[in-house]
């Protein structure tokens, strides 16, 4: 991501959707159009304010990449900024900035998004960029060896100097072995170092195309407008002749995976996380929702269990949270992370985090404390219609990851008929040790010495 980081746990946290769109509360309101070339056009009127965000999502990111690539997906993004056929490098950030409007993007692991927000009678300024750079990026070698130092810089920052980061990192990798969810969005830095421009062009020639692409128009625009202006700029773009994506499905774990790593660092942190399933992995998605709501059991604000039993209760921990995306490509974790209060240690936080779990194994939660969590899930849902934006990514990455963007509709309903008794049962399921991951991060003595 320009700007921003996707490659650390609070960050994948704050991407997962936590919750999404009511047909009670919000009617069908969703436009699709499907172009000849395969490009998937999304349209959400609202005309509350006369503003759109334009997105438009790739299918593909680092869950993509092989050993020895990783970090491509990401890179790439970088350069989609830096000059097309008919654009000079940073022409498209000034041309959004003169019509009053902010862009970026983001990678994931199963997605790569770019974005802009600008008042609703320039969107047409924004097809017609994103349709130029979809098939006429140029990639130039002066320009990647400037961007590729951003991103080596960046991952510095933001992963080997931080020693949570880096902790994260050794964790995914040694939480999975086959899935390609161990390997970092942001890449690893022998292969960033190791990585050439004609590495570049080869993916967007892969990846980038219509029909491996949806774009998603929020805002107060007109669908009739949208689906014209689509044709108008995206159809004559040729359509891509796709290999099926290879499955690189997880081995199954045979027993607990336990580690410590070392950092320079002021307090112990800890990582722990057990394999679970998503939506896409499955076909009956009650345990998928039932597992959303027990995450919301455990971290669902200052109320929620670890809050009020480990961080104001007992006090064994400083921070702690819990957190899973049920929207991934492929089977995933269920994250618990924190580090111990002072005079406490990460044996002892992991401990009462699983003495927390084996709780919710044991027994059944009280209805006053489901009905609230299923209360906090419809208001987030309400709140999210504030922003154009949230409400563009609900879509665009539910259809990129294969779940399909109609899946929105039923985020409320499928929670609000989840029972106590479905939360013990995923508990007991899926919490268990043979699928369980933890890493112990230690502080290591910080040398003042010249």
């Amino acid at each position: 991501m320009r700007k921003l980081s996707a490659a650390v746990f609070v960050i994948n946290i704050i991407y997962s959707l936590n919750s999404f769109a009511s047909p009670d509360i919000q009617p069908n309101m969703v436009h699709e159009k499907v172009l000849k070339n395969g490009l998937k056009v999304l349209v959400k009127e609202d005309r509350r304010a006369p503003v759109m965000v334009s997105q438009i999502w790739y299918k593909v990111g680092a869950s993509y990449e092989h050993d020895g690539i990783t970090g491509l997906s990401h890179v790439l993004e970088h350069m989609m900024f830096q000059g097309t056929d008919n654009l000079e490098p940073g022409e498209f950030s000034k041309i959004i900035a003169e019509n009053g409007g902010r862009e970026n993007a983001f990678t994931g692991a199963d997605y790569t998004a770019y974005f802009q927000t600008m008042e609703a009678s320039r969107l047409e300024v924004s097809m017609k960029l994103e349709a130029e750079r979809m098939h006429k990026l140029k990639l130039q070698e002066k320009e990647f060896v400037k961007e590729l130092q951003v991103v080596m810089e960046e991952r510095r920052m933001r992963t080997e100097d931080k020693p949570q980061g880096q902790t994260y990192e050794y964790f995914k990798a040694l939480a999975y072995t086959s899935s390609p969810y161990r390997n970092p969005i942001i890449g690893w830095m022998q292969d960033l170092e190791d990585m050439q421009v004609a590495d570049l062009a080869a993916w967007y020639k892969q990846w980038y195309s219509p029909n491996n692409a949806t774009l998603v128009i929020v805002g107060d625009v007109d669908k009739e407008q949208v689906f014209s202006l689509a044709e108008q700029y995206f159809a004559a773009i040729p359509a891509a002749v796709f290999k099926p994506v290879k499955k690189r499905i997880e081995v199954p774990q045979l027993g607990i995976r336990r580690s410590i790593i070392k950092q320079k660092a002021q307090v112990p942190y800890l990582l722990m996380g057990f394999k679970v399933p998503v939506l896409n992995s499955v076909d009956d998605d009650a345990d998928i929702y039932a597992l959303e709501v027990l995450s919301g059991i455990l971290s669902g604000g200052n109320s929620a269990r670890l809050a009020s039993n480990i961080i104001r209760g007992s006090q064994v921990a400083s921070s702690a949270s819990a957190g899973y995306d049920m929207n991934a490509r492929l089977p995933t974790l269920f994250l618990f992370d924190g580090s111990p209060a002072q005079g406490y240690t990460a044996a002892q936080l992991e401990e009462a985090l699983l003495d927390q779990v084996k709780q919710l194994q044991t027994n059944l939660v009280e209805e006053k404390e489901l009905s609230r969590i299923k209360a906090q899930v419809i208001a987030s849902s309400v709140y999210e219609k504030d922003s154009n934006f949230y409400q563009g990514m609900q879509l665009g990455m539910l259809e990129t990851v294969g779940v399909g963007w109609q899946k929105a509709d039923e985020y409320v309903d499928k929670v609000k008929t989840v029972t106590a008794k479905q939360l013990r049962d995923v508990a007991k399921k899926y919490l268990i040790e043979d699928h369980l991951t933890v890493v112990h991060m230690q502080p290591e003595e910080i040398s003042n010495a010249n």
